[in-house]
């Protein structure tokens, strides 16, 4: 049906650090864990979508993070050239999110309101706030409002026939999450809205928070919209690659197929 897309989400790199960094107020066991960072593919008859555009290896180094593979590469497994999208989702402006701003010349964005006027607002003159924010990334997306690529929302909003975008803040003021119609129900693609499964599943709170109360009621809303607890698909799990099967032979810990049933 058209309204039945396909979701794949793409690793692109990850970051070595203890679970107490995870978690506000840390964690017990305080182990060596890492977090991954991804892209996310969707695919129907409307097009291909592609939410988040991640970071490029620069502003990795610059933060202490690793990129494995560039996410254009990513893209390429899966047959998509760049230069031929339309529509790119932005759940937030987070260095690890709008980055590689150069990548899809042709793409419109989707960005909430909100989390345009927070980060060029009064709140990015506190070192605390905008330490997840990086200033040529805010510039550039400026820079396409004015060459009239960005479209805005304004809370929930339908981006095509199965897809809808939905505000949640919290992690970010403008957070978004994204609920796509897949053939085994309706998936939310969280982004941080729950960086990891424990924080959905435990009620925990990661620690990089515009306001904490905002996340935990966010938790409230994915629930809704999503199918199931297994319809959930957090930002940064590296369990995610592990739940779902790989989108074909070759691509086992790099492409993963979300619209599948879980392993």
């Amino acid at each position: 049906m058209s309204d039945v897309h396909e979701i794949y989400a793409i690793r692109y790199g990850h970051h070595e650090r203890r679970s107490s960094e995870n978690f506000i107020g840390g964690d017990p066991h305080d182990v060596l864990s890492s977090i991954n960072y991804f892209v996310w593919v969707i695919k129907g008859a409307h097009g291909i979508f592609i939410v988040d555009t991640g970071m490029d290896e620069a502003m990795a180094t610059k933060r202490g993070r690793r990129v494995d593979k560039p996410i254009a590469e990513g893209l390429r497994a899966l047959g998509i050239a760049p230069d031929q999208i339309g529509n790119v989702v932005l759940t937030h402006l987070h260095f690890d999110h709008a980055g590689n701003y150069d990548l899809f010349p042709r793409a419109r964005y989707h960005l909430q309101d909100t989390e345009m006027a927070y980060a060029t607002g009064r709140c990015m003159c506190h070192a605390l706030q905008r330490w997840p924010f990086e200033a040529d990334d805010v510039v550039a997306i400026v820079r396409k409002v004015f060459a009239d690529r960005v479209e805005f929302h304004d809370g929930d909003d339908a981006l095509a026939p199965g897809i809808t975008l939905h505000k949640i803040g919290g992690h970010s003021k403008g957070l978004q999450c994204v609920r796509v119609k897949t053939r085994r129900g309706f998936v939310v693609l969280a982004s941080d809205a729950t960086h990891l499964y424990a924080h959905i599943e435990q009620g925990r709170v990661f620690p990089v928070t515009h306001n904490v109360a905002d996340v935990l009621e966010g938790y409230k809303t994915i629930k809704r919209l999503a199918q199931s607890m297994n319809h959930v698909i957090p930002g940064h799990d590296p369990v995610v690659l592990e739940r779902f099967p790989a989108a074909r032979p070759g691509l086992e810990n790099w492409v993963a197929r979300l619209d599948a049933d879980p392993k």
